[in-house]
């Protein structure tokens, strides 16, 4: 249990994307390794965490899931508050489901910090057969808007871990390099309690006392 209290980061990341795109099943994917063939559309905001390990520190993600939100456009502004990262999902078999994802990446963008960090996520890889969305004609989307991209299958958990450690470790990233100083990135990453780390903070106010 000791894991879950001490963690260097909190990281929100939040789930969008058409409804029935497998959003909720690539959160219980990844925070319960949970697959529910029956899931139905709930309404509301859910969130499930869970404490990760990458490198040499520990990160605590909260994950966000729309819950069937986003076919009343009742998604506001406080869904995405705080939120450093994004997985934009769609179905690979679903063409429509795709079609609608620049639309979703600038609701994300109105309304959320402009330093997050966004991957493109065609989910139900295991699909195949009925596959609609060619691999690299997302690959190409990702790349002109400056996107992560993966493909994944919540059912038979194909790259699910990948897709939310790669997420992390890039948010991570921006935030060790101090790319991003000010802003709500750091200050929702940085602030608060940071349980394993009490000797580096003493550290940082050492360094910067009077500052």
């Amino acid at each position: 249990m000791g894991s879950e209290d001490s963690y260097n980061f909190v990281f929100k990341v939040v789930l969008i994307g058409e409804s029935g795109v497998g959003k909720s099943n690539l959160l219980s994917r990844f925070t319960k390794n949970e697959f529910r063939h029956d899931s139905r559309t709930t309404i509301g905001v859910e969130f499930s965490t869970r404490t990760v390990q990458l490198e040499n520190f520990i990160i605590k993600a909260q994950i966000w899931d729309t819950a069937g939100l986003e076919r009343y456009r009742a998604i506001t502004s406080a869904y995405y508050r705080g939120a450093v990262g994004a997985l934009l999902v769609y179905d690979i078999s679903k063409h429509l489901t795709y079609e609608s994802a620049e639309r979703w990446l600038k609701e994300l963008y109105d309304h959320a910090d402009p330093h997050i960090v966004v991957m493109l996520v065609g989910n139900k890889s295991d699909l195949q057969s009925q596959r609609t969305v060619p691999t690299e004609e997302a690959q190409h989307f990702a790349d002109e808007k400056g996107l992560m991209f993966m493909e994944t299958s919540a059912l038979d958990s194909t790259n699910v871990e990948s897709a939310f450690h790669e997420v992390l470790t890039a948010i991570h990233k921006k935030v060790a390099s101090r790319e991003v100083t000010r802003g709500s990135i750091s200050a929702v990453t940085l602030s608060g309690p940071i349980g394993l780390n009490s000797e580096q903070q003493e550290e940082r106010k050492g360094c910067c006392k009077g500052s």
